[in-house]
Formats: C-alpha cells, sequence, structure tokens
C-alpha cells in the first residue's frame, strides 16, 4: 500500500520547526535587550547610588570649654539638616583632641572641614578662603576662618555690688586666655585652674570669678543666684570653621552656609552657647595665632601697664 504524502503539510511542518530555532535563538538576545533598556530608563538602584555619595569630612576641635552639651553632637545635627537638603552627601563629623589633630595634621591628614578655637595653629597652612569676614579669621589678607558660635568672659560676684574691693579667680579653662580679658578690663587676679576657680569662688575664698559662658551654666545647674557683669573689651572663646579641601568645597559650603543661618544660631542655647556678634568692637587674636605668639601674650598680661602691641589683636 502506498502511503500518501501531502508536501503542503510537511512544508508547513517544516516551517513551524524553523520559527522556532529562531524564536529560541532570539529569546536570549531580547532578554539581553530589555535589560539594558532597563538599566538605561529606570531610575539607578541602590548600589549605585552609594557609590555616587560624597563624604565630607568634618573635625570638630574643642580648645576651650564649652557651655554645656556637646559641640560635636551639635555639629551633627547640622550636618542630618543639610543631608535632607542634598542628594548623596553624607557628612562624617568626628571629634579630636587637641593633640590628636595636631598629631593627624603632623602626617599629612586633614578633612574637608574644620572645627576649632584658640590654640590650633595646625591648620593654617591649609585653610582656604572663604565668602566671609571676620578679622579673627583673617590671614594674609584673606578670611580663611569664620565662626559659628561664640562664649564670653564675666566678672562674677555673689552680690550685686561689684565697687566693693576683693580678689578674684581668673578661670583658666584651656588655650584661651582670660587673663588678656582680666588686663584689657584693669582686674586684678589670680589664674586658677576653672573647675577649682568655680568652687572656691562659692565657698567664699575669692570675692570675685572672671568666668565664661561655662560657669552661666554651672551656675544654673546648681541653682545658684549669682550676679554677672560682662566684659566685652576682649573676647577669643569663638568656635570657628575653616575649609580645608576643594574636593567637596560647594557640600561643604552649604555645610557652612546652614551652621551661619539664622535658624541654627538660635539653636545655641541648647549647648550653653550665643550666636556670633559682630561690630562690637571687641578684641580678639588671629585665631592662628601659634603657642609661641600666645604665650608671649600671656606673658605681656603679666606685666602691670603693659600695653599689648596691636599686630596681636583684631578688632571685631
Amino acid at each position: 500500500m502506498a502511503w500518501e504524502i501531502s508536501v503542503p503539510h510537511i512544508y508547513m511542518d517544516m516551517k513551524a520547526q524553523k520559527a522556532k530555532k529562531i524564536f529560541f535563538f532570539l529569546l536570549p538576545a531580547s532578554i539581553i535587550i530589555a535589560a539594558l533598556l532597563c538599566l538605561l530608563l529606570i531610575p539607578k538602584g541602590n548600589a549605585e547610588e552609594k557609590g555616587e555619595k560624597r563624604v565630607v569630612t568634618v573635625w570638630n576641635v574643642d580648645t576651650f570649654e564649652g557651655g554645656k552639651g556637646s559641640r560635636t553632637t551639635f555639629l551633627r545635627s547640622v550636618a542630618r539638616t543639610v543631608e535632607k537638603e542634598r542628594d548623596g552627601v553624607f557628612f562624617l563629623v568626628s571629634s579630636y583632641t587637641l593633640e590628636g589633630a595636631s598629631a593627624a595634621f603632623a602626617k599629612g591628614e586633614r578633612p574637608d572641614l574644620l572645627s576649632f578655637g584658640l590654640g590650633l595653629s595646625d591648620g593654617a597652612e591649609c585653610s582656604l578662603a572663604l565668602p566671609y569676614t571676620f578679622a579673627g579669621g583673617e590671614l594674609s589678607g584673606k578670611c580663611r576662618a569664620v565662626p559659628w558660635c561664640m562664649g564670653g568672659y564675666f566678672l562674677f560676684s555673689l552680690t550685686d555690688d561689684f565697687e566693693k574691693a576683693g580678689n578674684c579667680a581668673i578661670s583658666d579653662g584651656g588655650s584661651n586666655l582670660a587673663i588678656l580679658s582680666a588686663h584689657l578690663e584693669g582686674i586684678p587676679g589670680e589664674e586658677i585652674e576653672a573647675q577649682a576657680a568655680y568652687v572656691g569662688f562659692l565657698d567664699g575664698k575669692y570675692r570675685y570669678l572672671l568666668g565664661t559662658q561655662r560657669d552661666i551654666c554651672r551656675f544654673a545647674s546648681r541653682g545658684k543666684t549669682v550676679y554677672s557683669r560682662p566684659l566685652e573689651k576682649y573676647n577669643d572663646l569663638f568656635q570657628y570653621i575653616s575649609l580645608t579641601k576643594e574636593e567637596h568645597r560647594e557640600d561643604a559650603l552649604a555645610y557652612v552656609e546652614k551652621l551661619l543661618s539664622e535658624g541654627t544660631q538660635q539653636r545655641l542655647s541648647e549647648i550653653g552657647f550665643f550666636p556670633v556678634k559682630r561690630d562690637t568692637g571687641t578684641r580678639t587674636p588671629c585665631v592662628f595665632s601659634d603657642r609661641d605668639a600666645l604665650s608671649r601674650l600671656r606673658e605681656v598680661c603679666k606685666s602691670e601697664g603693659a600695653k599689648i602691641p596691636d599686630k596681636f589683636l583684631k578688632t571685631i
């Protein structure tokens, strides 16, 4: 019996098999093309975002007594605010001692931003010009550091009579020169370690205490009623911030701008500091003054009637 073969059927079957081969050949290519389109058109995932983040380093170096709380913690709170306003930036705020920061600078390390006070001159060479003005932060004719908070000197008494004669303890709490405030105000006294001066004053060992914003916080925490008189001829209790790298300049300056903003300045009471005042006629040394210059200033203050050379102090 002869078999009848349908040619059209064979042709259609061969065509289907060929179509299947083409389909299975094109399938991997289509998947690859689709994946590439997804990478191009869909927003980048978390992994890529992490690769694009900019890390701005901030060192905080406390060179004098604060008020209350932590300056480093305050700087971190400002950092979190800026991070929410600027995509892809993260601020790493670290706390350094004066000795630790000096050692790091000696090894060639430096942050993007440096928060510091009088007594740390190591950052002078790498500090860059800022779009601000403040006499205490000038170096070589350019503003290289601007204060973001300030303390102040006060004369304290347990009575409201500041004319009565009596001995005075001059609080010595860091790299600042409280003795220079006493010298310019014409207040004789003895330099005493800050905590000992505070205790001695409350115990009646001293009639007066020439102290700082830190003592105001100490009195408040103990519920002590103490009278105070601000001393405004001299002030070196400024915490400055300086730009030390160009790499993340835009992000760093956005941080400085937020730090100096009115909203942030009004929060400084949280850490026992005051908003920065300008055009007060107060005198201050350059924040980049080295230890030798500060030592010479201290020695001049110990000489009765000696005049402080203008080259050492600036008017703010």
